[in-house]
């Protein structure tokens, strides 16, 4: 009944914690484009890809005390740090699959700040298009960010690298 929560309990328990609701929509858009199976609807919005429904995935699992809120002031907005609680690690354990390779995609992702990783879902998202053509949507759509040039090859270096240390065999 709840499977889809379960994933998303089961991506941040692999995690941690996430520091952002950012940070956490782009790690599972991630995941996702590595075909893990997380099937929430993604939309390009402000800042990247995102997904109402995975908000609301996090709402209802808040509501029903798997995951623990926590509200924190930083630098003049509020950002959120999300765990798992005993609640949750005890509904966790009703649903016994394998997701060969989440754990250590989602770790990996959780060391990159949540800046880094709005480029690489936004390279993913615009991954159908040649490459130059990616770049002028970055330069278009995420002139305030200021992505060099670098960085968005460091964005594309990041992708491979999780491909092959993250590839996921399961489907669930």
């Amino acid at each position: 009944m709840l499977t889809e929560h379960a994933k998303v309990m089961k991506a941040l328990a692999a995690a941690g914690e996430i520091a952002g609701r950012k940070k956490l929509q782009k790690m599972i858009y991630i995941a996702k484009k590595l075909d893990f199976p997380f099937y929430e609807k993604f939309d390009f919005h402000f800042y990247g890809p995102y997904s109402e429904e995975l908000t609301c995935r996090i709402e209802e699992l808040c509501a029903l005390g798997f995951l623990h809120e926590v509200k924190e002031k930083k630098s003049g907005y509020m950002q959120y740090r999300y765990t798992l609680t005993e609640a949750g690690e005890q509904f966790l354990r009703h649903y016994d699959w394998d997701m060969p390779g989440l754990a250590e995609c989602m770790q990996a992702m959780n060391e990159q700040n949540a800046r880094f990783l709005e480029l690489v879902s936004t390279v993913l998202y615009f991954e159908h298009l040649p490459k130059d053509e990616v770049k002028e949507k970055i330069a278009v759509l995420k002139s305030k960010q200021r992505y060099m040039e670098e960085e968005i090859e460091e964005a594309y270096a990041y992708i491979e690298a999780l491909r092959s240390r993250c590839h996921n065999k399961a489907r669930v």
